[in-house]
């Protein structure tokens, strides 16, 4: 017997703090990750999917947005999807759950209540769909549900256990041996986006497609086999990676963050932001500005932070800006606010890069 675990797709999901063109791509990325799921089942040699909640970000997802969802599962006609609200689209989004009850393929079951259902052969799913976005009391305890002697005993559920906090930080309110108590050979939970071990039956799959800079792990799901080893399969089709650089008076940053970039074919899908610390001289810290800008288009989105960078600016730096005039005058100043302690930090770093510009723009303009 073997199935996928997957959870937290969240189709639908905005990412407005990004530009346009980006944000595009990755919402298709997210549509893409159901062929990736059921590409990922068919050659683990299972024909399920089991996915723990947060399908689709809103609970009231656009027209659009369920309707291609609906379709690229119904398209996947040897997979059989098991859908269980989160806390994004929980039962109390009662209107999203009709429309997919009406118009859901047959291969799609909405496991909208807590009762055991034979999902496999000899094998009962024992499911604790989300009744609203925040139901304030442990809904796994539905596990506890008797299945016929000798069924393999899978739960189903979405939500934080209680000894770490959930994306929006709530505390979590499903005890970590879950499944010990409820007798589950395994216990498949959505909602935390990284993938995570909670117990030896007992693992969070994390999002297919990742979607932020806090899990430092390549996005996939689980191949499941109860009572052997899960197997983590991949089916993330986006990179998101900080890349933090150390340096001090004497390296060549320049060179040190070509050596640690990615090959230029492997950017295009790649979100880097480049976080920077230690300190520079002048003249190198602009280098590093300048060479950042310059590899920023390679990839799918690129931010450089320089905050943790302070800057070693000698007299003769300003020298190479300009020895008189209103640029002398213009670096001076910042120079002048970037080691002013009586600004705050965000202040400092901003005359410091504004200083670093100057001096690029003034070493392109001599040349």
């Amino acid at each position: 017997m073997r199935f996928i675990h997957s959870s937290d797709l969240h189709l639908g999901k905005s990412f407005g703090a990004y530009p346009e063109a980006i944000r595009n791509r990755l919402r298709e990325a997210r549509h893409g990750s159901i062929a990736r799921l059921a590409q990922a089942a068919r050659q683990g040699g299972a024909t399920t999917v089991l996915l723990a909640g947060d399908t689709f970000d809103a609970e009231t997802p656009a027209p659009d947005t369920l309707r291609h969802a609906l379709r690229a599962m119904a398209a996947e006609h040897d997979i059989t999807w098991h859908m269980l609200p989160g806390n994004h689209d929980s039962l109390a989004a009662s209107e999203l759950w009709r429309r997919i009850a009406a118009d859901g393929p047959a291969n799609l079951r909405a496991v909208t209540t807590p009762e055991p259902i034979e999902f496999l052969p000899g094998a009962m799913l024992l499911p604790a769909p989300c009744t609203q976005r925040r139901p304030g009391r442990d809904l796994t305890e539905a596990m506890d549900a008797p299945t016929p002697a000798g069924m393999r005993r899978i739960g189903l559920g979405h939500g934080a256990v209680t000894d770490f906090s959930a994306e929006e930080g709530t505390a979590g309110i499903i005890p970590p041996d879950r499944a010990a108590i409820s007798g589950l050979d395994y216990l498949a939970l959505g909602d935390w986006h990284g993938r995570l071990q909670v117990g030896p039956a007992t693992w969070y799959s994390g999002a297919p497609e990742a979607d932020g800079f806090k899990h430092a792990m390549t996005a996939g799901a689980l191949l499941v086999s109860p009572g052997a080893a899960v197997q983590v399969v991949e089916t993330g089709q986006f990179i998101w990676q900080t890349l933090a650089l150390d340096v001090l008076p004497g390296d060549d940053p320049v060179q040190q963050l070509s050596q640690a970039l990615p090959d230029p074919t492997l950017r295009r899908d790649r979100l880097l932001r480049l976080v920077a610390t230690g300190r520079l001289p002048l003249q190198q810290r602009a280098a590093l500005d300048a060479h950042a800008a310059l590899i920023g288009p390679d990839f799918g989105w690129f931010d450089h932070d320089l905050h943790g960078l302070a800057t070693e600016t000698r007299p003769d730096d300003l020298d190479l800006i300009d020895r008189a005039g209103a640029l002398r005058q213009a670096a001076e100043a910042l120079l002048s606010e970037a080691g002013d302690d009586s600004r705050t930090s965000a202040e400092r770093e901003i005359s410091s890069a504004a200083l670093a510009r100057l001096y690029a723009f003034a070493q392109e303009n001599g040349k």
